[in-house]
């Protein structure tokens, strides 16, 4: 009678624990697991008495500033809450489909490049581990031409998305299909480091989340390792920087506290778009533009469309006699691009922002940096033929 007593209740401890583990509500997920240092778009939280976890993905688009999205990711065969409704994956992660170069960058960090099946402009991926795979990876298209098909095909346990102005339209049709998502947002922070930190959410996913924390924290290192090099640079000795190039009529420039203003003001660099506040770029007129340019002693960030200083001569004339121009004192961040057009600063340089630093530092004092350009390369005088395609033979050259 007493091994009766003893085995109703021991079944009734369990019933009670396996009720706990699987009632409740998405409210019980209000424990911090990981509190981002820089990064303000994710934070991944738990439950008392629950192996599983919550990403929830803050403003997840640009002026979404009460939006939220999230993704369950189940553990220990452990139920979702009552009345969530959102995407729910378990910790058995094995196919990944990305809408941005910049999310495999991360999962190639993270040693996960065989988990990455599809993607979007699989043709403007830069990374050699990726292309190898070129033939085995799923293109599932763009916005407003997604291939469904092909993604379900695909047979994706995760798809990694972004929204810009609003919520990214193929998250009514992962629903409806019953495939995971989560809202991968490193492109809206403003913090380099906050960009690359985001590699914490992806491995959480994948139940790397200490593996990816190390890997952040090394890259918070030698970012900050970097920026001490400029110990010895006084006030008074940094350069005016002016940034990209037109756009149409239009000039356009980020605020003072956006990622680009932040990345020239880290290197000791005075960025000349310092009155430019809010958090979206502002448009300027050619002869605004034009005076920030005369006062400039860097031009970084020239797009991709102007192929020299020759070819900037011709097209803008009324910054060709600047004195910037005249030194040559003019850069692009094309350095690791292909000739399709894929261009590694957005891709690898996500989860590379020291290396980024380090060349604004050597544009800016060259005599501080000994080591090779790994994104940037001055703007050349004149356009060779094939300008892409060294181009790309020198981005292979600097990894």
């Amino acid at each position: 009678m007493r091994l009766i007593k003893s085995t109703v209740i021991a079944l009734t401890i369990l019933f009670l624990a396996s009720c706990a583990r699987t009632s409740g509500s998405v409210d019980d997920f209000s424990q911090s697991l990981y509190t981002p240092e820089e990064a303000s778009g994710f934070e991944i939280l738990g439950a008392e008495g629950r192996e599983s976890i919550l990403i929830r993905s803050r403003a997840p688009w640009q002026g979404a500033t009460d939006e939220t999205r999230e993704l369950l990711v189940l553990r220990d065969g452990e139920s979702a809450p009552a009345g969530y409704d959102g995407p729910v994956v378990s910790d058995t992660i094995s196919r990944i489909v990305c809408l941005s170069s910049g999310h495999m960058a991360m999962l190639s960090l993270l040693g996960e490049c065989d988990a990455i099946v599809g993607g979007s402009g699989l043709d403007y991926i830069t990374s050699p581990e990726i292309n190898s795979r070129r033939g085995e990876l799923t293109e599932i298209g763009y916005e407003g031409a997604f291939d469904y098909e092909a993604l379900v095909a695909a047979k994706p346990d995760l798809v990694t998305i972004y929204g810009v102005n609003s919520a990214n339209p193929i998250e009514a049709k992962l629903k409806e299909l019953g495939i995971p998502y989560i809202y991968v947002g490193d492109y809206l922070e403003d913090s380099p480091l906050g960009k690359a930190e985001w590699i914490v959410a992806l491995g959480e996913c994948l139940g790397k989340r200490q593996e990816a924390i190390s890997q952040y924290r090394h890259i918070s290192d030698n970012y900050q390792a970097v920026k001490h090099r400029l110990d010895s640079i006084s006030a008074s000795e940094r350069p005016k920087v002016m940034l990209n190039s037109p756009y149409g009529d239009s000039w356009f420039l980020p605020p003072v506290g956006s990622y680009m203003a932040r990345l020239v003001a880290d290197a000791g660099g005075e960025y000349l778009g310092s009155g430019i506040r809010g958090n979206s770029s502002k448009a300027i007129s050619m002869e605004e533009a034009a005076s920030m340019v005369a006062n400039a002693d860097r031009w970084i960030n020239i797009g991709s469309d102007v192929a020299s200083i020759a070819d900037l001569r011709r097209r803008y004339p009324v910054v060709a006699n600047s004195g910037v121009v005249s030194r040559g004192a003019l850069f692009t961040n094309t350095l690791r691009s292909t000739p399709a057009g894929g261009n590694d600063f957005y891709e690898s340089g996500i989860v590379n922002p020291d290396l980024i630093l380090r060349d604004i530092i050597k544009i800016l004092y060259p005599h501080l940096v000994s080591e090779a350009f790994n994104y940037y390369m001055p703007l050349p005088q004149s356009a060779p033929a094939t300008v892409v395609d060294e181009a790309d033979s020198d981005g292979e050259q600097a990894e």
